[in-house]
């Protein structure tokens, strides 16, 4: 080869691999700035708030969440405590459902609050994310929590013996995250954080960093705080940094000082691409985040303006954005005067200057409605705003008698929310910064934006004739009450969800525990007295239940399939089940098509009305094989396989002994023989040459001698020329007959959802999704999140110590 030759080759080379390194490096850098979907929020805040719903509610209507101090957690105060007894509490800290996650009592009463409640809150998020707990086990999904305030402990003088094992990890900041990560079969990263009151927001950061470098595919992050003593009271007190009537004052004249509070919340991550291809919600999309340090400030608790400015400036440029791109700031905003002055005057460096007089940024904190949360605080502030996205609204700040004197507002367009201001959409997409700051130094600074507008929905799937909604819970109290919940939800919702939207909602985001009921309907009427009658434990016949063992273990039993010969008297059932399941449609088409193509005479296109001497034994096989593959896609798999005649065959697919095409050509050899039984051996010779077997993946019985396997062509000539056998079943065996799947008196549907909810409600597999599913597939709606049955587990009064 010429030297220009190998020069052009060479250039080209060069020329293809710089193409592919630039592509690397845009993918790379697309990466590191991808945007991070909200996809679901839990939290427990003050004021009873227990879901965003209540946390909207509580900041849109204006209302003050503090009280006086709980009467509940045995707090000993000295006479003249010196601070107010008011701060934002939650309503039932104690309150745990260790039954749930399998903890004995002595583990539960030893471990701090704050554990237990982030247990409950990680179910409910990954539910609310639509997402069935279970089937995150064993993922690369992390855990990243900010957790301050480990005080339970503290409480004792002495431990008592029989809590001694359970004390260290139940007081532990590591096993915050680390026992999520347990309870839920996590396998990615989990990670406990404690920078004081900043935490909660830097663990959502290094969530959003994590998604973003491919460490996990979900992420559950934010944090929070339980005062299990008034200790935290006194130690700020002393610092002369608490309000004198428990309420923070953010950004106002009248601000003295802090508020303090409790809570904890959980926000669940990911990658937006992610999000949209998986189809989970994207309730909100963080944009960026950066976190600094105060380092070597006028103290170490003592805000640092310049570095609030940096880490809000570097949360920008993550973001890719210009300050004038950002509507609004859910602000740091404790109430002290000289931190709200540092703060305002660092927005007003960044935020503020030339922004247009028409577009102010508009200033806030949830501070004023629950006090400082410390290690929720961060949490507490996202969800709000995502909340206040998603409603069209800036809510107000409470407690703003004038902005406060001590910044220079006049230096730059930054406004107080002293009352609600509209927030439309409009053509960019509104953004909102989430500032958090704390007393370690630390700081963090968060960009979140509205999704895009979702994708106009498709028209929606005929509505199937009957289906089914399987409920569970781990004890028959809770089973009752999520049935009253999903009753009070239902009649509640707007737009009312369909009968098939509820069934696929319940299949496919909720995790099969052992305390089961399906109620089987033809319609919401229907449906929705059959909840109520399992809410209040009346009988309802559209209600199948089962139990556990006395242990709590499911007993299904053993069950067998049996395929029988006789076709029925008529087609009627097969085409109801037909018409009324898709993936049962599919099935029977395949079979049936795969069938007529082995018949001399092709068998008619309309299999339930057109005449054909083979035409309701070909419509029984089909049917036989589009049930089996209908129950095994539903994941039922029975112990054993029996059948008769050409039923025997259709078991033989089903067990995996012989595929579709040779079961039907097989089966082709039935339906072409006067008699079968009295045809020469010889007629079966060249069909059995043509097959090839397949080692049983379920048991076929065998109606063989002994010695000869069934996956051989000897044993098939031997079931083809001999007499029929139907073998009995074993002891403590159900036989399901796949003829009618069912109770025969009912309609086939109907029958066949019953006969795979006795299944169900005894502890057997079935996933319901191919019974409710379609194309396309049901939208999908938001359900009740599990009804926790909380006990009281408290290291109690006479083990505390006072506060002093």
């Amino acid at each position: 080869m010429a030297n220009e030759e190998k020069l052009v080759e060479y250039l080209k080379w060069t020329t293809a691999e710089l193409h592919r390194t630039q592509q690397q490096l845009r993918e790379s850098e697309a990466a590191r700035h991808e945007p991070v979907a909200v996809v679901s929020m839990a939290c427990r805040l003050p004021g009873k708030t227990r879901t965003p719903d209540d946390l909207w509610d509580l900041v849109s209507e204006g209302r003050d969440a503090v009280t006086g101090f709980p009467d509940d957690r045995a707090w000993e105060l000295p006479d003249e405590p010196p601070y107010t007894a008011l701060g934002g509490f939650l309503d039932d800290a104690a309150g745990f459902d260790a039954g749930f996650f399998d903890i004995g009592e002595n583990e539960a009463v030893a471990t701090e609050p704050l554990q237990r409640l982030m247990l409950h809150l990680a179910w409910e998020t990954v539910e609310r994310g639509r997402i069935a707990p279970h089937a995150l086990r064993s993922t690369l999904t992390g855990v990243y929590v900010g957790a301050t305030g480990h005080d339970y402990a503290t409480r004792l003088d002495t431990a008592p013996d029989e809590l001694l094992p359970y004390l260290g990890g139940g007081t532990s900041g590591s096993l915050v995250s680390g026992r999520i990560a347990y309870a839920l079969g996590l396998e990615g990263p989990a990670i406990s954080v404690d920078t004081a009151c900043s935490s909660s927001l830097v663990a959502i950061h290094l969530a959003c960093q994590a998604l973003r470098r491919g460490e996990c595919r979900l992420a559950l992050a934010g944090g929070g705080t339980v005062m299990s003593t008034p200790h935290t009271f006194h130690a700020f007190a002393h610092q002369k940094s608490l309000s004198a009537d428990g309420r923070c004052k953010p950004f106002a004249a009248a601000a003295n000082g802090m508020g303090l509070g409790e809570g904890v919340g959980l926000v669940l991550l990911e990658r937006h691409s992610d999000a949209q291809r998986e189809g989970h919600p994207v309730l909100a999309v963080i944009r960026g985040s950066a976190v600094n340090q105060d380092g070597a400030g006028y103290g170490l608790a003592a805000p640092n303006g310049p570095s609030q400015q940096q880490v809000i400036r570097a949360a920008l440029a993550d973001a890719r954005l210009a300050p004038d791109q950002v509507d609004a700031v859910e602000a740091h905003g404790t109430g002290t005067p000289i931190g709200d002055a540092i703060e305002v005057q660092a927005l007003l460096a960044t935020y503020g200057a030339g922004r247009p007089a028409d577009r102010p940024l508009w200033l806030g904190s949830v501070k004023s409605n629950t006090g400082h949360t410390q290690g929720a605080a961060g949490t507490a502030a996202v969800i709000k705003m995502v909340q206040a996205l998603r409603h069209d609204t800036l809510p107000p700040t409470l407690h703003v008698d004038r902005p406060t004197p001590l910044a220079a507002w006049k230096k730059g367009g930054v406004r107080l929310l002293t009352e609600a201001v509209a927030w439309p959409r409009r053509e960019e997409p509104r953004r909102v910064g989430v500032s958090a700051f704390a007393t370690s130094g630390t700081n963090a600074h968060l960009i979140l934006e509205e999704p895009p507008l979702p994708e106009p929905a498709a028209d929606p799937a005929p509505e199937p004739p009957v289906v089914a909604w399987a409920l569970s819970a781990r004890t028959p109290e809770a089973l009752r009450t999520l049935a009253q919940s999903l009753v009070t939800h239902l009649t509640a919702a707007d737009p009312e969800p369909s009968p098939a939207e509820v069934a696929y909602a319940l299949a496919t985001t909720r995790t099969p525990l052992a305390h089961r009921a399906v109620l089987i309907g033809a319609g919401r009427a229907e449906l929705l007295a059959a909840t109520r009658a399992l809410a209040t434990g009346d009988d309802h016949p559209a209600v199948v239940r089962g139990a556990p063992d006395d242990d709590g273990s499911p007993n299904p039993g053993k069950l067998l399939w049996h395929f029988d010969a006789a076709p029925p008297a008529d087609a009627t059932r097969t085409a109801e089940l037909h018409a009324a399941f898709p993936h049962f449609a599919a099935a029977f088409d395949e079979a049936y098509d795969s069938l007529s193509a082995h018949l001399p005479v092709p068998l008619p296109a309309a299999p339930f009305d057109s005449p054909h001497p083979d035409r309701a034994e070909a419509v029984h096989f089909a049917a036989l094989v589009a049930l089996a593959r209908l129950l095994r896609e539903a994941g039922v798999h029975p112990h054993g396989l029996t059948g008769d005649g050409v039923g025997h065959i259709a078991a033989a697919y089903a067990a995996g002994i012989l595929d579709l095409d040779d079961a039907c050509r097989l089966a082709a050899t039935h339906l072409t023989a006067t008699d079968p039984r009295s045809t020469s051996p010889d007629t079966y010779e060249p069909v059995l040459k043509q097959l090839t077997f397949q080692s049983p993946a379920l048991t076929l019985t065998s109606t063989a001698p002994a010695d000869t396997p069934v996956a051989s062509a000897a044993y098939w000539h031997h079931h083809l020329t001999s007499p029929a056998a139907g073998p009995a079943a074993a002891p403590e065996t159900r036989t399901l007959l796949l003829a009618h799947a069912g109770p025969p008196e009912l309609p086939a549907e109907r029958a066949l959802l019953t006969a795979l909810a006795e299944i169900h409600t005894t502890g057997g597999t079935v996933d319901w999704t191919p019974l409710v599913g379609s194309t396309p597939a049901p939208r999908a709606v938001d359900l009740p999140t599990y009804p926790f049955q909380a006990t009281r587990y408290w290291l109690q009064d006479h083990t505390a110590r006072p506060a002093v």
